[in-house]
């Protein structure tokens, strides 16, 4: 099967429904305060501009759980949408209904319009026949952008593309060629690199990387079970014991085919995120009354020089703590070696963006995914629905 892409159809004149995901943070005044999602939507929003479609935008923001809340309205996102395009971006006061009907109806070639809160309509997450049915109304081809929200059989992600012609976007199509490539063909050595709180959270993609990959680096709460399937000490520490057996098999497993499981050797460790009482120790001898909540030195060390031995590298889920500076060093450090000239380097997750953000790194990876959920979820194996949807 292959991805079928906006690329190949005449837009010229065409309303255009395009699913992007602008679910964007806001400040307590409704400002939008990362608007890292608006941008890696503008490729696709210019192009549908340059060649004189009719682009309807719609997207969800936040969880209203299928009621209208004012604070998650759409209105700043059509601010600085309109900032960013240098174009006024109209907006309606709903997604389905006379407000969007009649939005729509009044375009002209070149005219962006972006719909309401989808979510505001409990029928968008239950995947509502008839409310999909109402949203293809609003034009004639459906476009996904959206890969963040890909996993999800939502109406606005996959029910749409029942009732018009679909294809993906510039940003779906970047996002499935880019993920598909590393598991496909990975230059090697290959490595990825996973962190975290839960062993939970990454189960299906430890399964199936294993498969693919020359090493995996372990950090963050979820090394800390590994650690202990191990036999180390880990005081008060994070540890998932349901997941302690997993733990285990999965690292007979990896030994078995000859991949690389490094977890770590040092931990920054204190009484809690918010005590100044950070220290350094053996990953093996964290003490009762003390938790690991970083990687260590040695650590941090040791996984850039596996990453900067290596061609292809994936990052999902931080070292530590790194919303705290003493417990961000282990994060950094990763973050500093995915940068390295001449490696494919893709992050995915929005905690570990966040830690490219922080250090202004962002721009210098090859590719920083805009689905957490939807990257794993494919990085698994699995069929990603709002992605099914556009394949021919």
């Amino acid at each position: 099967m292959q991805l079928k892409t906006m690329r190949n159809l005449d837009v010229k004149g065409k309303k255009m429904l395009v699913r992007v995901d602008f679910n964007v943070p806001l400040d307590e005044r409704g400002k939008v305060t990362d608007d890292t999602r608006i941008k890696a939507t503008l490729p696709t929003i210019k192009y549908l501009v340059d060649k004189g479609a009719k682009v309807i935008l719609m997207s969800h923001l936040g969880r209203p759980k299928g009621k209208v809340v004012e604070g998650l309205r759409l209105d700043d996102v059509a601010r600085r949408l309109s900032e960013l395009l240098g174009r006024e971006v109209k907006k309606a006061d709903d997604c389905v209904g006379s407000p969007a009907t009649e939005a729509a109806e009044g375009l002209k070639e070149g005219d962006v319009l972006l719909l309401e809160n989808l979510r505001f309509h409990p029928e968008e997450e239950k995947n509502d026949p008839a409310f999909a049915k109402s949203l293809a109304g609003l034009a004639d081809l459906y476009i996904n952008d959206a890969f963040g929200t890909a996993h999800r059989a939502h109406a606005s992600t996959a029910g749409v593309a029942d009732y018009l012609p679909a294809a993906a976007g510039l940003l779906m199509e970047k996002e499935i060629n880019t993920l598909g490539s590393i598991l496909a063909d990975p230059r090697r050595p290959f490595v990825a690199v996973l962190g975290g709180a839960k062993v939970a959270d990454k189960i299906g993609v430890l399964k199936n990387l294993v498969n693919k990959v020359d090493a995996l680096l372990l950090g963050g709460g979820m090394a800390n079970t590994f650690l202990k399937a191990a036999g180390s000490e880990l005081g008060d520490s994070l540890v998932d014991d349901e997941h302690l057996q997993f733990a285990e098999e999965f690292l007979a497993t990896a030994k078995e085919r000859d991949v690389q499981v490094a977890l770590p050797l040092d931990l920054v460790i204190a009484a809690s995120a918010e005590q100044n009482d950070a220290l350094v120790v053996d990953a093996d001898n964290v003490p009762r009354g003390r938790r690991a909540l970083d990687i260590g030195p040695r650590t941090a060390e040791h996984y850039s020089q596996l990453i900067k031995e290596a061609k292809t590298a994936f990052w999902n889920g931080p070292m530590g703590v790194f919303e705290k500076e003493q417990f961000a060093h282990g994060s950094e450090m990763i973050a500093r070696a995915l940068c390295r000239p001449g490696l494919t380097s893709v992050v995915g997750g929005g905690d570990s963006l966040a830690v490219l953000e922080k250090y202004g790194l962002a721009g210098q990876v090859t590719h920083a995914s805009t689905g957490g959920g939807a990257s794993l979820e494919f990085l698994e194996g699995k069929e990603l629905p709002g992605v099914f949807k556009l394949m021919e």
